[in-house]
């Protein structure tokens, strides 16, 4: 950090520690990590990547439970029943009045095969049948226990594929997820900075403005004596006008920007904002082939690659089996009884079995199948082209970004030096105005180089920031700790 910034720092803190007194307002001094800090904690878009991540978690969860068993109770009290239905008896159908309540309860076990794509089951089952008439007649069927199996033989299994691609695709979630944290260092660097140079410029523009005061007061006295000419006077009195319009201007530019950085953050309104300029991070020069290892490692595109390959030959394999020979296996092995008496409902159950094989030969379809399995074939080449390009294009965006930032240290050293050397050509002209050696115009001019200078620094100091999380985002690699960035995941609400 030059030197003036040091010296605006420190008149930033003693400006707002007044500000504070006078106004009863908390004064805040923020560094750069403690604003990329809270606004990874409070900030709206960490908020929306946590939500995001969350809803991934969960998605995850409820594929993993799909292949858990399930327990099932199912009960009907009662059903109650009164129509007119026919009756077919030795002498001919007749029309008879029948008034019927059933009540039923059943409990169920299923699992889903993940191997095979079919599902097991075990049931139990009671009912209870009322007859009502000239007397009411009271039946129950009882099914202990069913054990049986619904299983495709030649089918889609989409389990299989789900297999492969949810963990996967819960993986790319965790990784998204510490690319949106990052993401959301990058906002809150470029909102750091853009208060902190309005901050900067307001505090340039109040020093222009004593600097000009004071030169008009000493340009004044001279015209006075005869020594300058009025045009000169006047030039310097412009220059205080526009100076004093400027800081007007900048306090307002001051106030914009930090209630974008108080609303970013989500900071009480009562506290006056006073950011201290940040020095370079120590990070060493990167090299390429290094980060784009790290990126193919741990960046989630990397991973949604491989998953985007295996849909597509998952969407391959589903329009090959569903357009052929087809067939399918039930099979039910269990118990069961019937009685007028709820206490012999369970004694002496009789077996009970059923098989049924189905199956399903496409014939005549005009070519419908073969349609969908080219149309299938042709989605997945043009997957495979897809991704090859997004791979080159994802190394080739790691290497740019490499080659910018290590450009950018050599750009903050520049702007560094330019502005020492700039403030010094400012003093110097300064005081040989004042001994009458140059005239305002250069004067004027040194003026503008210091500014810019100054300005021009800030921004290399901002670029150069912006450059490193970008880095991080784009390989979730700590250059400095020369480690993977890691989150402790259990740590968001509702993840276990």
């Amino acid at each position: 950090m030059t030197r003036i910034l040091k010296l605006f720092s420190l008149l930033f803190l003693i400006a707002g520690f007044y500000s504070g007194a006078v106004a009863q307002t908390k004064t805040r001094v923020l560094t750069l990590p403690e604003v990329i800090e809270i606004a990874k904690r409070q900030s709206p878009d960490a908020l929306t990547a946590m939500h995001r991540f969350r809803s991934s978690y969960w998605q995850y969860r409820n594929y993993k439970a799909g292949l858990m068993p399930m327990l099932t109770l199912d009960a009907t009290l009662p059903s109650l029943s009164r129509s007119i239905e026919k009756i077919i008896t030795t002498e001919g159908d007749v029309y008879s009045e029948r008034n019927v309540a059933t009540y039923s309860s059943g409990l169920s076990l299923t699992k889903n095969i993940g191997l095979t794509g079919g599902q097991i089951f075990l049931n139990s089952n009671l009912q209870r049948l009322d007859q009502f008439g000239d007397s009411t007649i009271t039946s129950y069927l009882s099914t202990p226990l069913n054990i049986g199996i619904n299983q495709p033989l030649f089918n889609y299994n989409a389990y299989k594929w789900l297999r492969k691609t949810e963990p996967m695709r819960y993986s790319e979630a965790e990784r998204r997820y510490l690319e949106d944290v990052e993401r959301v260092s990058i906002s809150a660097a470029d909102q750091f900075f853009s208060l902190l140079d309005a901050q900067i410029r307001l505090r340039i523009q109040q020093l222009n403005q004593s600097n000009n005061d004071t030169l008009y007061q000493i340009a004044r006295g001279r015209y006075n004596i005869g020594t300058i000419a009025e045009n000169e006077l006047l030039q310097i009195e412009l220059s205080l006008l526009n100076s004093r319009s400027a800081v007007e201007n900048a306090n307002l530019d001051v106030e914009m920007k930090t209630f974008n950085l108080r609303s970013f953050l989500r900071l009480s309104e009562n506290e006056t904002i006073v950011l201290v300029a940040p020095q370079s991070p120590p990070a060493p020069v990167i090299e390429a082939q290094l980060a784009i290892n790290e990126a193919r490692e741990n960046r989630a595109d990397a991973l949604a690659f491989d998953r985007r390959l295996i849909e597509a030959e998952g969407a391959v394999n589903k329009a090959r089996t569903e357009n052929r020979f087809n067939a399918n296996l039930f099979a039910v092995y269990g118990l069961t009884q019937s009685t007028d008496n709820i206490q012999d409902v369970y004694r002496d159950p009789q077996e009970q079995q059923q098989l049924e094989l189905g199956i399903s030969i496409p014939i005549l379809d005009w070519g419908y199948a073969r349609g969908r399995i080219k149309l299938a074939e042709s989605d997945q080449e043009l997957q495979k082209t897809a991704v090859q390009q997004e791979m080159l294009d994802f190394d080739q965006e790691v290497f740019l970004k490499v080659m910018q930032f290590n450009m950018q240290r050599n750009q903050l050293v520049i702007a560094a030096k330019s502005d020492t050397v700039a403030l010094k050509r400012y003093e110097v002209t300064k005081q040989r105005y004042l001994i009458g050696k140059i005239g305002i115009t250069d004067l004027n001019i040194a003026q503008t180089e210091k500014d810019n200078a100054q300005q021009g620094y800030i921004a290399a100091l901002s670029l150069y920031w912006r450059s490193f999380y970008e880095l991080r985002r784009l390989t979730l690699y700590d250059f400095v700790a020369h480690n993977r960035i890691i989150f402790h995941f259990e740590d968001i609400p509702d993840v276990e």
